[in-house]
């Protein structure tokens, strides 16, 4: 004899999925210090690139400044690739060897 629950009455059990979202992994922008590349060029990409305000914009250039390196920023790969890379056109388009990585964090 069959189950009246299971056959014939059309009814039946779901199964659901759990999809799992993951944040995307974030990377760190970091300037560095060098002889050649003004602050007030820094300053200026902070703030056109990164947009950072103008008092943001000068503490973090004067922390590259004093401390050789600073984070100017935390972004999913895309965004920080993105922005290294037009901030580094921006230095060299001016003659300047501003070097800037982009890290996992």
């Amino acid at each position: 004899m069959a189950d009246k629950n299971q056959q014939g009455t059309g009814i039946g059990t779901k199964t659901r999925e759990r999809v799992l979202i993951e944040e995307p992994r974030q990377y760190k922008v970091i300037f560095y210090n060098d002889d050649f590349t003004t602050m007030e060029f820094v300053a200026h990409v902070l703030q056109v690139v990164f947009g950072k305000p103008a008092n943001d914009a000068i503490l973090l250039m004067l922390k590259v400044h004093r401390e050789g390196q600073a984070v100017v920023g935390v972004y999913t790969y895309d965004v920080a690739m993105t922005k290294a890379a037009v901030a580094t056109a921006m230095a060299r388009d001016e003659g300047y060897p501003l070097k800037i990585v982009c890290i996992p964090e």
